[in-house]
């Protein structure tokens, strides 16, 4: 399983997200009056603990809870933990933000997100309310404020441009050989050249089963590499590549992936809008601390029998409110 700050992202990201926006920044000291915030209830909590328990554990099995993830022994349920408790804590900082942008729901909006909440607190069981503990009042505080962070998102970045070039978003499809040594890779270089050598078979044994094939965007790899790869035509093969100690004999099978540029050209968009939401969500969360409780944290046991079925609290959400 991966570890470090890559997985710590990752996680992140699966909170349905987009109105957090990265919440993998680095964090502002904290300077002058810094005031306490209420957070949310026990029942609050479970419910987005428990969601996210259940979608985990549909994928990788109950036996995911307590692999270690880092060096120091974090298990998987103390980092998802970690990482539900600064959801809600952000979503509980950005609802304060949107007090002072005056960010107010219209009676059409209130009304969607009751008949919402009506109807996703009728859909949990008997075996949901008893291990999450929350009312139907919880759910609609919740909902509501989950829907004003992303109001608020939207109102601070509304007059970012957004707009990003093909050529900055352009992805290409390679084949790649990799060896650590010049002369090794001359010799293979000539090799892939030679008439009839199928690229792709001596990629695989050179570089012992790795991946071969790869998608490259602009600004992913070295000045180096980016100034031959993206210079060569669908089939053709560039002169060796020197990364650091590496070297690399690419093949371009695809000079303009057009449905992985799209995708990258709307995270680039993401990228943009999050650095301008995150520089004035910092400032103005460095003032802010959120009592997030205590022992609720320490009596969850993610990997007990006993639990809610409930997976699509967001779900919900996104078909309702997006």
């Amino acid at each position: 399983m991966a570890k470090g700050k890559i997985l710590a992202c990752t996680i992140a990201i699966t909170f349905h997200v987009a109105l957090l926006l990265g919440g993998c920044g680095e964090s502002v000291p904290m300077t002058l009056e810094v005031k306490e915030a209420e957070g949310y209830t026990n029942g609050q909590i479970m419910l987005v603990v428990a969601t996210e328990k259940n979608r985990y554990s549909e994928v990788y099995s109950d036996q995911v809870w307590q692999i270690p993830i880092d060096q120091e022994g974090t298990t998987f349920q103390e980092y998802l933990l970690e990482q539900v408790r600064h959801f809600l804590e952000e979503v509980k900082v950005m609802n304060l933000m949107a007090d002072q942008q005056e960010i107010v729901l219209t009676n059409q909006e209130q009304e969607r997100l009751e008949e919402l909440t009506k109807d996703f607190y009728e859909s949990l069981t008997e075996a949901d309310l008893a291990y999450i503990g929350v009312s139907q009042e919880e759910v609609l505080q919740l909902y509501s404020e989950y829907y004003r962070a992303g109001r608020l998102v939207e109102e601070l970045t509304k007059d970012v441009d957004l707009e990003i070039s093909d050529s900055e978003a352009k992805v290409i499809v390679v084949q790649e050989i990799q060896v650590n040594d010049h002369e090794e890779a001359q010799k293979i270089h000539t090799q892939a050249m030679t008439e009839g050598v199928d690229f792709a078979s001596l990629a695989r044994v050179v570089t012992q089963g790795e991946q071969v094939q790869k998608m490259v965007g602009r600004k992913e790899r070295s000045q180096e590499y980016e100034d031959v790869v993206f210079k060569l035509a669908e089939g053709e093969i560039g002169p060796i590549i020197r990364e650091g100690d590496h070297f690399f004999i690419v093949k371009c099978i695809e000079d303009y992936d057009e449905e992985a540029t799209l995708d990258r050209k709307q995270n680039l968009s993401l990228e943009r809008k999050n650095r301008v939401f995150r520089k004035a969500f910092d400032a103005f969360a460095a003032h802010y601390t959120v009592n997030m409780g205590g022992e609720i944290w320490n009596q969850i046991s993610l990997g007990e029998a006993e639990s809610s079925s409930t997976t699509d609290f967001f779900e919900w959400y996104a078909d309702y409110m997006e």
